[in-house]
């Protein structure tokens, strides 16, 4: 049981990484106020569609990685 849970914690780490990796940053800098009025013109509301996905499911993974290490370290213990 515990080589199981040491696997799901290490695909649930991998995957928290992915998704922070594929989030945009938020502050965007000097590069973001140039460019700032060319994205209202274009259209962002997609990529805030997919970042707020990509938050929740930051979220969700960040609770999933703290249980599953409190309960990895509680079996292991014994």
């Amino acid at each position: 049981m515990v080589v199981a849970l040491n696997i799901l914690l290490v695909i649930v780490s991998i995957a928290l990484i992915l998704v922070v990796l594929l989030q945009s940053g938020k502050s965007a800098g000097l590069s973001g106020a140039i460019a700032g009025g060319a994205e209202q013109i274009m259209g962002k509301a997609k990529a805030r569609g997919i970042d707020a996905v990509l938050n929740r499911v930051t979220v969700i993974l960040a609770v999933c990685f703290l249980v599953l290490t409190i309960v990895v370290a509680y079996f292991s213990r014994t």
